[in-house]
Parts: C-alpha cells; structure tokens; sequence
C-alpha cells in the first residue's frame, strides 16, 4: 500500500453511537414521599450520567389517593431535579401498565408499606423477560409499625435505611421471621443537606415543626400552639414561626384533622406580632433557623445534619405514640419551660453518629453503597422474578385485603374492571378529572370535618 501523502485527509473517524438512556420511575403517594423517591432516584444514579455514561430520564407518578399532593404541594417540596408539571396521576393499575409499556430500568417506590406490598405483586404478575430494579425505603425517622411496615416492604432489591441504627433493626426483623436480609442497605436521609449552621448578629428566629397527626387531640394541638405563642410574647425581639407541612384541605403524609391555621384562629388573645405561620421548603426555613423546636418531626434530622440547636418537646411526655421516645439518648429531650428559660439542649455525639444525620461531613459517601448495589444490578442482566414474604400462602388473611385496596387479585393481577378503557377527546378527560378532583375534595371535607364530628359524638 503507497504511502499516504501530506494532503490526502485522515479517515474520519465513525461517532460512538449515544447510549441509551437509564430510564427510572419515581412512583409516590405523598408530598413528602414524592420528595424522597424523586431525591433517591436522583442520589441513586448520580454519576451515571456522566460524559462516558448513560443519560438519565426520570419520570414522576403520583399514585391516585387521599393524600395525592397537590401543585402547591409540589410546588413547595424544593428542588428534586424533575419538572412538577410533568409529574402526572395514575392508579395502582396504570402504574403497572406503563411498567409493562415504557421498559424501566429502575423503579423508587416512594409509597406507604401497604402500597409498596401491592406494587411488589403487581409487577412480579406482569411477568416481564427483563424487569426493573425495585427500591424502597422509609421518608423519615421509624419509631411506629416497624415490623408491620418492614415486612410490606420485603421482596423489593433493595431496603433504604436511613441510617446504621436503622439498617441493624430491619435486617433483625427480616432474619427473625426467617426473610431474605440482603435488601436492607444503609444509606442516609436523601433530603439532608445546606449550609451549616452560622449564628447572625441581630437575628434570633425559633421554628416550630408542626406535624400533621402528632399530637392527635385538639388539647394537646391547642397546648402546643399556646405555649409558642407564649414564647414569643416572652420573647417580644424575638421571630417565632409555627412552620406548616399544608393548607387546610390539602393532605400529607398523615391525616391532619385539627389544622394549626384554624386552631389559631380560635385562640384568645391573638397572635402577638413576632409570631407568624409559615409555609415553603423547610431547607429554606432552616436557612434563617436559630432554634428548630418540634414534638418528633424528621425536619429535627435535617436541623441536627447542619447543627442547627435543635429541641425535641417532652411536655406531652416521651411515648412511642408521640414519636418522641426516638430521640432518648440523644440529648435533645426539654420542655417549654426550659426554652422560655433560654436553655438549649446539647446533642449526645454518639447518638447522632447512629443515626444517618451525618453532622461529621460524611454525607456525601452515604449513598456509595446503595448506588453501587443499584448498579451491579442494573448490569446483571435478567434478574429473579420479585419474592415478597407475604405470599397467598403466607397471609391469606393479610394479603388479599391489601392487594384489592389497589384493585388488584391475591396473584397480583388486575380485579376485572380496574383498568379503565383508554379515555379519548380533550372534553371527556376534562370531565374525568373534575369529576375526580370533586371526589377526593369531599373525601378530604369529610375526614378532616364530619370523622372528628362523628368521633366525638360517639364519645358523648
């Protein structure tokens, strides 16, 4: 072959042709869930969409239910990295469907345990040649049904805990009734993060995470309210702000049948000018946060994560109904009267290394190991069909109730007449969805006005 001279051009070379990209499906039933499975997903695959790597699509299903969030809801969740106008509403069903359809490589199940049960079944029955990587976890602390909701959980390829304390808990559960442990994988709170802790001159700002069942009575709500409200006239210099997690109306996580807003309304004497209810991302609250005061909500990891001086109430007591009995050892346990006093409680540091806050600058390797298990998955080629614990054979009694709650049979496959036939014209799915907007505002009427109403009057 003659040599090539100086002007003959060198061969183009051919362009690698792109990979396809890593497809991943956040399905959640909640604002808050919808924040964790959408921020998992995202701590899940970082990395895997770098220059040599496949691009990453991310798709948002809320699953349709009393606590669907709301574009609000949405809307104030944060940052996620998914568009809240491309997030759309399914049914357990349609979810299964798009499953089937869409070919996901990962799927987060961001879902109460009883719906995490369903899905698990419902996509073992699709019986798919290649099914996707199944994740789920918990969005906060457990202090409540933890083998209840660990062994819902059990089936999928792998089980977030927030933390080592955590971790150690769900793999006895799972060994002690004989069930697979490999799941469980340690990882941290996906939504921990900002910027540490600096005190400000001039400003002196107390937050108050409300929760949306703890406390349940409209005493203990009422005395809760009473006292902030208490601190901030002791305290006139001083910003006191009762953040919210919703509007009346609008559902979490948890029912909310007493909301703070109307509580307030009713309270005697008004509401002093320092006081305020607040609403929006509680990264940024914690932004201009000098104490986080709270009976047991999750916002305290994220307050402790920044070191933050953080206050867990004891004057309802420490019970496991109340969540509080979480943060024994932890040294944040006080009362009103010792915050009006101006103490401040100290967190223990061995207790804080247990539990996932990671205040030691150790947040950003928590999710080295849950991600390299996703991938080796991901890369395993055709994996065994999905085994939950809970069989026809294991809890006839159990599963079949939690499976036709999302309309579907003991075998996982859809009860006839669950998937609607495909709606067509703009007209009739206007209609569809106002008749369904309609329906679940008057399930939200009814649990937060007329349930509390028949309760008590059953208590006469």
């Amino acid at each position: 072959m003659p040599p090539r001279t100086s002007n003959e051009a060198e061969p183009a070379e051919t362009p690698a042709a792109p990979r396809p990209a890593l497809r991943v499906a956040v399905l959640a039933d909640s604002d808050t869930r919808w924040k964790w499975g959408a921020l998992t997903a995202r701590r899940l695959t970082a990395g895997a969409d770098g220059p040599d790597a496949r691009p990453v699509e991310v798709s948002g299903l809320l699953l349709r239910g009393r606590a669907t969030p709301t574009p609000r809801q949405l809307a104030e969740v944060g940052e996620v990295g998914i568009d809240a106008g491309r997030v759309r509403e399914v049914t357990a069903v349609e979810f299964l469907h798009t499953v089937r359809d869409e070919g996901y490589d990962l799927v987060v199940l961001a879902l109460v345990g009883g719906g995490v049960q369903a899905m698990l079944h419902g996509l073992a029955a699709l019986g798919l040649p290649r099914r996707p990587v199944v994740v789920t976890g918990y969005v906060g602390v457990v202090y409540e049904k933890l083998a209840d909701g660990l062994l819902l959980r059990h089936g999928a390829d792998v089980v977030l805990a927030n933390s080592a304390h955590d971790a150690e808990r769900f793999r006895a559960v799972y060994e002690g009734v004989g069930a697979d442990a490999s799941a469980v994988t340690e990882a941290a709170l996906p939504f921990l993060g900002g910027a540490p802790y600096r005190p400000e001159e001039g400003r002196d700002t107390v937050v108050f995470a409300a929760q949306p069942s703890v406390p349940a009575s409209r005493a203990d709500r009422t005395y809760l309210l009473r006292r902030l409200v208490e601190h901030a006239r002791l305290h006139p210099r001083r910003e006191v702000l009762l953040k919210l997690r919703s509007k009346p109306g609008e559902h979490t996580t948890h029912i909310e049948e007493l909301p703070y807003q109307k509580l307030a309304q009713r309270l005697p004497g008004g509401l002093p000018p320092n006081f305020r209810l607040v609403y929006g991302h509680m990264g940024e609250v914690l932004d201009r946060t000098d104490l986080l005061v709270t009976v047991s909500s999750t916002a305290a990891l994220e307050s402790l994560h920044r070191r933050i001086p953080t206050a867990v109430l004891t004057d309802l007591g420490v019970r496991e109904t109340l969540g509080n009995h979480h943060f024994v050892g932890s040294g944040l346990l006080t009362s009103w009267d010792r915050l009006d006093g101006g103490i401040r409680p100290r967190p223990d540091g061995a207790w804080l290394a247990g539990q996932g806050v990671a205040a030691d600058g150790s947040y950003g390797t928590a999710y080295d190991t849950a991600r390299a298990k996703v991938t080796a998955l991901l890369g395993a080629g055709q994996l065994p069909s999905l085994a939950p614990y809970y069989t026809p054979a294991t809890a006839p009694g159990y599963l079949p109730g939690i499976l036709g709650r999302h309309h579907l049979a003991p075998d996982g496959t859809p009860l006839p007449g669950a998937a609607a036939p495909q709606e067509t014209g703009r007209v009739r799915g206007a209609v569809r969805e106002t008749v369904r907007n309609a329906a679940r505002g008057a399930y939200r009427q009814g649990v937060q006005r007329v349930a509390p109403v028949i309760r008590r009057m059953g208590e006469l």
